[in-house]
């Protein structure tokens, strides 16, 4: 698995980042929704370039012009609810995407709920995606913790289909995280971005410095679930 890091480079995400991370910046829930569409619409721009371009006549008022045009039939999913503004940037610049998500959860609430870094147990109730044979997939989650719930959600929307190929998308991700899909992902046709990498997780699996609870933050918070 490739490994982009957009920190890697001085770019305008920057700026979005410290805005997303700031906790006083934080308590605008509409800036930070954009901010995760802003980023999303950067990585969507940097995937394009991975596509699959043919030549194509297009018919002007006053003649012909000719211009290379992607033929990826591309989906775009999201594991709910904190991906759906990093979602939206993406269907906002690939024209014709179709779109998937899965719902999952972390298994808490309880009061002997405390899991260790990297313990999280994730459980998924929801699927709902397109046929995923030979596109191009892209699946986009914010936050990249221990990695499980990318690979839940993967296992998910591969029960509708085989992609040709994969892009892992999040803004923030953990090492640990990043290290966990590099074992489970170890094909090189597959890339993961990201707008940042963060050294640890604390010891109920949160990145950290991270930027706290980003479905929380983007919709407000959630009462506890007691699910058995």
């Amino acid at each position: 698995m490739e490994v982009i890091n957009l920190a890697e480079r001085n770019s305008i995400v920057a700026a979005y980042m410290a805005q997303l991370r700031d906790k006083q910046m934080q308590q605008d829930r509409t800036r930070f929704r954009h901010n995760l569409t802003r980023i999303a619409r950067i990585m969507a721009y940097e995937i394009s370039q991975t596509l699959d371009y043919a030549a194509t006549d297009v018919h002007t008022p006053l003649g012909t012009a000719t211009i290379n045009l992607p033929q990826n039939r591309i989906v775009v999913g999201t594991v709910l609810r904190a991906g759906l503004a990093f979602h939206d940037g993406f269907l906002q610049v690939l024209d014709g995407a179709e779109a998937g998500f899965v719902a999952a959860y972390r298994v808490e609430g309880r009061a002997d709920a405390h899991p260790k870094a990297g313990e999280v147990e994730i459980k998924l109730d929801y699927l709902a995606s397109p046929c995923l044979d030979s596109c191009t997939f892209i699946l986009a989650d914010p936050m990249l913790a221990t990695g499980k719930s990318f690979e839940t959600a993967h296992k998910a929307f591969l029960t509708n289909g085989t992609p040709h190929r994969l892009h892992l998308c999040a803004v923030v991700a953990s090492q640990q995280g990043i290290d966990y899909l590099k074992e489970r992902f170890p094909s090189p046709d597959i890339t993961l971005w990201v707008a940042a990498i963060d050294p640890t997780l604390n010891d109920t699996s949160y990145i950290v410095p991270g930027l706290g609870d980003a479905g929380d933050l983007s919709f407000g918070s959630k009462l506890p679930q007691h699910r058995t």
